[in-house]
């Protein structure tokens, strides 16, 4: 099996849109009536969900202008949010087709299909000009990568000088063996994690110049933390939740990235740099 396949097998449910659109009446909403923030909570796959996106994106300084590229965007969670917070057209490119076509059912639902355009593909060969874009970022994305140089290379062809780049990924701190299953793998060989010095090394020789590195591990520690409170003050989940993409292995993959992180072998890093 070749590792996109593998990647894509982790992230596969199979009836994504519908788990959505089921929970829907149980937070009193309807697919006329959804919002952004309603959303949220299964639609930034990340560490910290909009408080983290808020976080790496504000570093950016985007204009209303800017036509801005979401690598790996998922569901398009962070690229809607993008849109509507910051004004900005967004294109989003994510390998897995599930999710591309949850996430242009989501922007319908939004009616965002003017502003936001997500479109599968692979990261490291993307269907893009050169040049074309006014700015980009990756949210926890590079877990599933493993040349990391192909990357940045290809995200570099793709920006306009001077154009921001930021990325929020899980990153290796120190040496140890991680323990699977974890959110973005089943297994070690589906994981590509590697170190900060490693992806500033990438990043540099891709063209890049990295201005801003932010290890994020206690804020990663207290929002699971606040997760687990929310959790159960409520009696349990919510009915839209990171539960409605892992399904049954929610509980087990969570519990696996928090010892991971609390051993010290990885963490969440935001790397904000810029193609001169």
């Amino acid at each position: 099996m070749s590792h996109d396949q593998s990647v894509l097998n982790n992230y596969h449910h199979g009836e994504l849109l519908e788990a959505i659109e089921t929970a829907l009446p149980k937070i009193g909403k309807t697919t006329d009536t959804v919002t952004e923030e309603d959303l949220a909570p299964v639609d930034e796959f990340h560490i910290g969900g909009r408080v983290a996106t808020d976080h790496l994106l504000d570093q950016l300084d985007f204009t209303s202008s800017s036509h801005v590229l979401d690598i790996g965007c998922g569901l398009g969670g962070a690229a809607r949010h993008v849109a509507i917070r910051y004004r900005n057209k967004v294109t989003g490119i994510d390998l897995s087709p599930e999710y591309i076509a949850t996430g242009r059912a989501l922007c319908g639902w939004l009616n965002l299909g003017d502003s936001v355009v997500l479109q599968q593909g692979s990261a490291t060969d993307m269907p893009f000009e050169d040049n074309i874009f006014d700015g980009g970022y990756m949210i926890h994305v590079g877990m599933n990568i493993a040349d990391k140089a192909a990357l940045f290379l290809e995200i570099h062809r793709v920006l306009k000088a001077g154009a921001a780049f930021g990325l929020y990924d899980v990153m290796g701190q120190d040496d140890g063996v991680l323990t699977y299953p974890v959110p973005w793998a089943s297994d070690r060989a589906t994981s590509k994690i590697s170190s900060v010095t490693h992806y500033v090394e990438c990043l540099t020789s891709a063209g890049f110049k990295v201005s801003n590195e932010n290890i994020h591990r206690d804020f990663a520690l207290d929002f699971f933390k606040q997760q687990r409170a929310k959790t159960q003050s409520a009696g349990g989940p919510p009915p839209l939740g990171l539960h409605t993409l892992m399904q049954g292995s929610t509980a087990e993959r969570i519990k696996n990235m928090i010892m991971n992180i609390e051993a010290g072998f990885i963490a969440p890093v935001e790397l904000v740099a810029k193609k001169p």
